[in-house]
Formats: C-alpha cells, structure tokens, sequence
C-alpha cells in the first residue's frame, strides 16, 4: 500500500469561543461528507467528538477530539477543541498538527473572548487561519456588521469568500463560476473583487495581469496558488459563512476545504530543534513532507482509552511511520516497536498499516509516549519542537488525602492526568507545606478531580492555598554568631561573621547564569575560617534562604560575603559551622531590612461592556493597577495587573458581579513587595520551629 500523496491532506483544527458551535460543526461536515449516516445532537449527548462522560455532563467539549472524512480523494481531519477558557491549553497543544485553524465564530454574539485569543496566538505561529461564521440562519444575526467588525478587529486581511444567500438557506461562492442569487449583505461582484485585489498583491506578475486586464483575464490555477500564498503569508483570512444547525452553507466549506486551504505541502512548516547533551540548541531546522526523508512525527495529544490504555495523538511531519517499525520516543536510548496505528474517529479507531508526511495517528500502549515527545529514526538525538506558548496554570487548591490509604495511588494518578493535560500541575509548596493543584481556573481544576476520583477513586479535601511569598533584604547589614557546644568529651564550636546585600548588577547576573537567585562569596584573609569549613557555612545558609528568616518563606536575590570567623583545633567540626552560619545569616537578614514578596498576575477580564465600571473598580480595591481597556460594541475587556492572593476566588466573585456573563484568563507576571500591613499580618502570624541546636 502507497503512502498517501500529501497534496491530498487537509489538517483543520477548529477553535473558538464556548458555544460558537464547533462540536456541532464538525458533526455538520462529518454527515455532508458521508463519515456519519446521522446528525448527533449536543442535547443528546451522541456527538462524534464530544464522546466522554464529562463532556456530555458539563455540556461542553474539555478536550481535544479528532475526526476524520474522505471525499473526493481529499481526507481531511478535525481537530475539535474546547472554547472554554479553562481548557484554552487544549487548544494551543493542537496547533502543530494543524494546517489550518478554522475560527468558529457565533454569527449573534459575534467576537469573544477565545475568538481573539487563538487568532492572535495562531498568527504568532504563522499558522494559516480562516474565520468562520455560524449561526447565520439565526434571524436577529447581523451578519454585515459582523463582518465589519472583523475587519475592525483582525485587519482588513479579513475578506469573505462566500456570501449568504437572502433567505439564509444557503451561501453564494464569489470565486465560483456560478455567482447568482441574491444575497443577505452586499454584492457578489465586489466581494469577488474585493477577494482578487487581496490575493494578487502577493504576486507582482498578476498584479500587474489584473490591473492591465481585470480579474477575468487571470488564470484560475494561479489565483489559486496565490490564495495558497497569502494564507501563509497572513496576507489573507478567509471568512465563510454555515449554519451547522440547518446545513446550509456546509457543502461549501467542505469545498473550500479542499479546494482552498493549505495541504502539507502548502502549509508553513512548524519549527524543529535539535539540542546538545547538555541541553543546548545546536540548530533549528523544518522538516521535508517527504516520505522518503528519515521519520520525525511530534505527539501533539496523549489520552487514556478504556479499552486500549494510553494513547499517543501524533502528526507526522517527515518521513513514513509503519506498523512494526522501531522508532525511538523523545530521548530515549533504546527502540520501540510500534504495534497499533490507527486514525481516531471520536473514541472509534479506524486501523491503518502506515501513515506518511501530514498524516495524524495515533498508537497505544507504549509507556515512553509523552505529550510533545518527538517520535524519530536515530538513537542519541535530541529533538524538540519548538515549545508552545501555553498558559501558565495560576489558579490553585491545596488537597489534601481524604483517605490516607490512597496515598500510594495519588502520585500516579497524577502523573497520568498530567500526561494528558500540559496545563495541569502539581506543586509541593515548600514555603507553605502544603501539596497545590494548579490550572487554568475553578472549573478546569474542579473537572480533574472529578476525573481523579472517576477514574482512580481518590478523594481529596480542598481548600484554598496560602499565597507562596518570599523573602528578600532591601539594605546591606552585618550579622555574626557563635556556636558552642560542650557536653563532655569533644565539643562543638564555630563562629561565623558575614555580611547580607541585596542581588543586584553584575552579582545577580553571575548569579542568574548558574540558575541561582543567591551569590555567597569567601571573603575570608589569613585562614581566620579553614576552607575546609566554609561548604559547611553555606550550606546552613541554603538551609536558611528554604526556610525564611521573617515569616518562614523561601529567600531570593541576596548575596552573601562571609569575611571573618574563629576556629578550634580540637572542637571545630562542619555542623558547628552549619549552624553558625546559618544563625549568623538570619542575624544580618533580620537587620537589612527584609521584604516580603508576593506574586502577581496579568488578568484579562472580557464582560458586557455594561460591567465595566464595576471590574475596573473591583480591580482597584484588590490592588490591581488597570493596564488597557476598550469597548467594543455589548462587550468590554479590560486587562490589569494586580496580586494573586487578591483572586484566589475571583471566579466566584466575577460570576457574582456580571450575572454569569464575565471571564477572565490570568498568567504570572512578577514579584512585588508586599504593603507595611500586609507584611506585619503575614510576619506576626509566623510560628518559627524553635531552635534547631
């Protein structure tokens, strides 16, 4: 069996806000294009790619899920991704596969929130995008003020392709042979030139073609292949109108699809790294969709199947993947045999013998596949892609064991949601003691422990975290101690005289380059101090900058200069000067006026714009600093930054301010020092442990 032509390939990832109708969309063109002999419904829960459990009893897609057509010798598959802010990172995991992402935009509430987010993230990427309008046959839809407004927003890159017909039952190509009937907006002639003008200003010769002979007098292949061209170069963004409820408009975007968008051959490449042992980049290169070339396929997706174990989602970029092969897993040292490959259809599995350059499958049952591993032919090689921009996990509960039995089965858990789930993780919060689950919001979290007790029957309490500070010294100050110890026989006996200074200039940078917030330096003369002792010395210092000196949290950014000391000849030993130096270290921290820092966070809050007096004001009484704000139309976004403590349950409280209607997506920004008073609450509040002597 040949390998399939990549010229016959389309990779389409749909992505858009929660409810702008993917998942039905994507059942829509599975039943046009004959994969499916009915139309699943959301409400009944027999959808193609919202399969699960979960997504049928949240009502909204939580995960990734593909499905694939084949028409016309064109097989095409889909990426389904969830639109719900909390699960954002599905969507960003699934752009490399993707050749296309097809922004589904409903047609009444027009641009939100995740509209914008994935367009300006898939344009970073420089992955082709196409916007599509759903829901036109909704009557009170104004679908040419939506389309201005995506002009507005996106650029005036953004030009229809076909337009709805009157009735709103059907749409009208403009780049077809056959543009008649009337439409719901506008006229086909000028969308028809609109849509030329954009495309051949990426070629000079049919620029100049059309403005010597109008766009009759171009050739169709070359329109085409300039269509191709402007996709990549961001030069042009398709919009297209459907219905998913009603079908009308669907048979179109199944031909645009194949006659428009890129293939693998078209695409624009993603980007591949290859690193040294030490970690080092050594070169970036792209891969060939060529089937010949040595394989390199990326896993963009790991899932768990009930029936076959763990999966594998992987697309490959070069070269040909079989069944029975032996390839290697991200930087691994030894071989796998590669014994199931098969193409996804929901949680169906369709078997398939060999899969070639743009081709997704999946494999199961290998324990070295990790989501973005680099599936390739050599030993020894260290290949990454380059890494993803996906949202840092800020929201956070701290759990504990509601049945201590379990405790050997929660670190697995763990790691198997995890694996499935690049925006969820664990944190052992030192500062705190206190184990942290962390995602993207209140939801996000909420459906892992439900998955957690699903499908491993663990149970946790919850509650909500304490703020993760830190400690540092804003002044330079001396600090000395003497250990003693005598309790008959040999004695112990150590003293130790340093100097604190915040990290900063040079110090910091020599600092930062070995990884580390903290310099200590040996500025001891004429042996006052054995270099034998001074290990010693700084590791009771480490021992402090983990424990805090203030309020018991983790110390950053100071250098340490120890520049005098004594000894003894018989009682001197190592934990004597462990222990001087760290006493010493706390003496001088508590002298050089000692800060508290706490995180803060980016938050973009998105809302009617009839709430945004009461954001921006709320936001303030959190000491949140307003950064950017604008109202587009019934919506307002307002961006600030401002402490996390303050929005540990900002979800809760955002709810209860715009009646449901808000969201909001926050990501770490930096450390600030914290108020006077919130600084004397958190230092009274600290119980030290008492002497370690």
């Amino acid at each position: 069996m040949a390998v399939r032509n990549p010229s016959t390939i389309r990779n389409i990832l749909l992505a858009g806000h929660a409810g702008a109708g993917k998942t039905l969309l994507t059942e829509r063109l599975l039943n046009a294009a004959g994969a499916t002999n009915r139309m699943g419904s959301i409400e009944d829960g027999n959808t193609v790619t919202d399969w699960t459990d979960e997504a049928k009893k949240h009502g909204h897609s939580l995960s990734s899920s593909l499905a694939h057509y084949e028409r016309n010798g064109t097989l095409v598959t889909l990426i389904d991704t969830p639109g719900l802010a909390d699960f954002f990172g599905q969507a960003i995991a699934g752009l490399p596969a993707a050749g296309l992402v097809g922004v589904v935009v409903d047609a009444t509430k027009g641009i939100e929130t995740s509209t914008r987010r994935i367009m300006a993230t898939a344009e970073q990427r420089n992955i082709p995008r196409m916007l599509i309008v759903n829901g036109i046959d909704e009557p009170q839809a104004d679908l040419e003020a939506l389309v201005g407004k995506l002009r507005d927003t996106f650029g005036a890159v953004c030009v229809p392709v076909n337009l709805p017909s009157a009735n709103r039952d059907g749409v009208i190509d403009v780049l077809g042979e056959d543009t008649s009937g009337d439409t719901a907006f506008g006229d086909v002639e000028s969308a028809h030139t609109s849509i030329v003008e954009q495309v051949v200003e990426v070629e000079d010769s049919l620029m100049t073609q059309y403005l010597e002979g109008g766009a009759a007098s171009l050739d169709r292949k070359a329109v085409h292949d300039a269509f191709e061209r402007a996709l990549r170069e961001a030069h042009l963004v398709p919009i297209c109108f459907v219905s998913a409820k009603t079908g009308a408009g669907a048979e179109a975007l199944l031909d645009i699809i194949e006659s428009q968008c890129p293939s693998p051959l078209e695409t624009n490449p993603r980007t591949f790294e290859k690193l040294d042992d030490d970690g080092q980049l050594v070169e970036s290169f792209e891969p060939k969709s060529d089937a010949s070339q040595p394989l390199l396929a990326h896993v963009f997706k790991v899932a768990s199947d009930p029936f076959v174990g763990k999966l594998g989602i992987m697309k490959v970029h070069q070269g040909t993947l079989k069944v029975k092969d032996e390839v290697y897993f991200g930087e691994g040292r030894k071989p796998v045999r590669v014994n199931t490959l098969f193409r996804l259809q929901g949680k169906d599995h369709v078997d398939v013998t060999e899969a070639g350059p743009g081709e997704i499958v999946a494999v199961s049952k290998i324990d070295d596949i990790e989501f973005d591993t680099v599936v390739h032919a050599h030993a020894n090689e260290h290949l990454r892609l380059r890494p993803l921009p996906l949202p840092k996990p800020m929201y956070g509960v701290a759990v504990e064991l509601a049945n201590h039995k379990d405790e050997s089965k929660f670190g697995p858990a763990i790691a198997k949601l995890q694996a499935e789930d690049p925006c969820f993780v664990m944190d052992r919060v030192a500062a705190t003691k206190e184990t942290v689950l962390r995602g993207l919001g209140e939801m996000h979290l909420r459906v892992m422990l439900e998955r957690m007790k699903g499908q491993y029957g663990i149970e946790v309490n919850t509650h909500q975290p304490k703020i993760a500070y830190k400690e540092t010294v804003t002044a330079n100050a001396e600090g000395h101690h003497r250990h003693k110890k005598q309790s008959g026989g040999s004695g112990e006996f150590g003293e130790v005289y340093l100097r604190v200074a915040p990290l900063n200039g040079e110090d910091q940078e020599a600092a930062l380059a070995n990884g580390e917030h903290f310099l200590f330096v040996n500025a001891t003369v004429g042996g006052s101090i054995p270099r034998q002792f001074m290990p010693a010395i700084e590791k009771g210092i480490r021992q402090a900058l983990t424990e805090g000196a203030i309020a018991g949290y983790p110390m950053q950014d100071i250098k340490v200069e120890v520049y005098d000391g004594k000894y003894h000849a018989v009682d001197s030993k190592e934990v004597a000067f462990l222990k001087a130096g760290k006493r010493a270290f706390v003496d001088a921290c508590r002298k050089a006026k000692p800060a508290l820092l706490e995180p803060f966070v980016e938050v973009e809050v998105n809302a009617p714009s009839q709430y945004m007096g009461d954001i921006t004001g709320d936001l303030s009484t959190k000491r949140g600093r307003v950064q950017d704000s604008m109202v587009d139309g019934d919506t307002c976004m307002v961006r600030a930054v401002a402490p996390l403590g303050m929005l540990q349950n900002y979800a809760n409280e955002l709810k209860s301010m715009t009646h449901g209607a808000g969201s909001y997506v926050m990501d770490y920004s930096h450390d600030e020092r914290t108020p006077p008073n919130v600084q004397a609450e958190v230092v009274a509040a600290y119980d030290p442990h008492g002497d370690d002597d």
